[in-house]
């Protein structure tokens, strides 16, 4: 199986209940815009929306940082979990802005964007830690826009680029890496917090964790 066929693709979960279908219908709505607002143009989808994907582990690290100091427990390794990831959102964010410079409406968008979805998945997680978990995952099933992008790549469409110093640093990437390795390397990462963060969310549905 080629790069490009494996998607690194676990079958989509399908909702269990009134909160799984609520957590799909939101990202499908998020979706919705990105695919009309960005069509093919995968760089600059990816700087936009990295952006916004860097949000959810730092908002889950720190609740669950404050429910550990409440509950007077250990986390179980969560929240070391979640601030990887979102430390691995931004490093995938400032690997795309040097693959796709961003417009000044895309910065404003990133700044407008951001502001919405920080306080939108606070009140979430505060709500429901299980339906914002499930959300994520929902997102990163779209693992399968970066096989596009790949695809892309491979067909021409899109320059296969010399990767930036900063993902060939940060992957450990060969020094003559291009683009291509590049959005493997960010499709994998994604693929494991989808399947993080739907385990994530299977601990608190069955009641697991308090």
């Amino acid at each position: 199986m080629s790069d490009t066929q494996d998607q690194t693709q676990a079958p989509h979960y399908s909702p269990q209940d009134f909160s799984d279908r609520f957590a799909l219908a939101l990202v499908r709505f998020m979706r919705f815009f990105a695919d009309v607002f960005f069509a093919g143009r995968y760089g600059h989808r990816s700087v936009v929306l990295e952006t916004v994907a860097a949000v959810p582990g730092m908002v889950g690290g720190t609740m669950q940082h404050l429910h550990s100091l409440r509950q007077m427990k250990d986390d179980d390794g969560w929240i070391h979990i979640l601030l990887e990831e979102a430390e691995n959102e931004r490093m995938h964010l400032l690997t795309f802005i040097e693959v796709a410079k961003p417009t000044w409406f895309e910065r404003l968008l990133i700044i407008i964007a951001q502001g919405i979805f920080y306080n939108a998945f606070f009140l979430l997680y505060l709500l429901s830690s299980k339906t914002a978990h499930r959300v994520v995952g929902y997102l990163e099933e779209a693992v399968y826009s970066y096989t596009e992008y790949l695809e892309g790549v491979d067909g021409g469409k899109y320059k296969n680029i010399a990767a930036p110093q900063i993902a060939i640093d940060y992957w450990k990437l060969p020094a003559d890496a291009r683009l291509r390795e590049v959005i493997i390397a960010v499709r994998a990462d994604e693929a494991k917090h989808r399947d993080v963060n739907h385990g994530f969310a299977n601990h608190l549905q069955s009641g697991e964790r308090g």
